[in-house]
């Protein structure tokens, strides 16, 4: 699959599986060596102030580590959840919330994809940076849980 294949596939994905993402205008823009990209724009998701709503950055920077995910497990039968996350809002964005989910090192995601197709469950620490033009905004950590469903929870 293409890389622009690869980006409509992940907004299609993500809008069929997560509503909210619609409403929220996010977009799939990047996926390279570097990172997977997620956009929303603030007039979206903004708050009284007319900035960026907390809840939005949090929301699209945990869509950019999971669509990340999606895109490396390309497995039907895993389902994505996250356990645990911190956020550290640095400052406020005014025009799109851009995410960038730092794409881990090949090994590290070797051994997720390889423990969840042997074991059925596998554990990954992301790093995204949610961004607004160049400046860093936000930054959060997240743990994220695959789990493959079994023949009798298949959708």
């Amino acid at each position: 699959m293409e890389n622009e294949d690869q980006l409509r596939a992940a907004e299609r994905f993500l809008h069929e599986r997560i509503p909210l993402t619609r409403a929220m205008g996010l977009r799939v823009v990047a996926n390279d060596d570097a990172a997977f990209v997620v956009a929303a724009p603030v007039a979206l998701n903004s708050n009284h102030l007319n900035t960026a709503f907390g809840g939005s950055i949090n929301a699209v920077a945990t869509l950019a580590a999971y669509g990340l995910l999606w895109l490396e497990m390309r497995d039907e039968a895993a389902d994505v959840v996250i356990r645990d996350s911190s956020i550290r809002f640095l400052r406020p964005i005014r025009e799109t919330i851009t995410a960038l989910c730092v794409r881990p090192e090949r090994a590290e995601l070797e051994t997720f994809i390889g423990k969840l197709r042997s074991k059925g469950k596998a554990r990954i620490r992301l790093h995204v940076e949610v961004r607004e033009h160049e400046t860093l905004a936000a930054e959060l950590q997240a743990t994220f849980v695959a789990l493959r469903r079994t023949a009798d929870q298949a959708r």
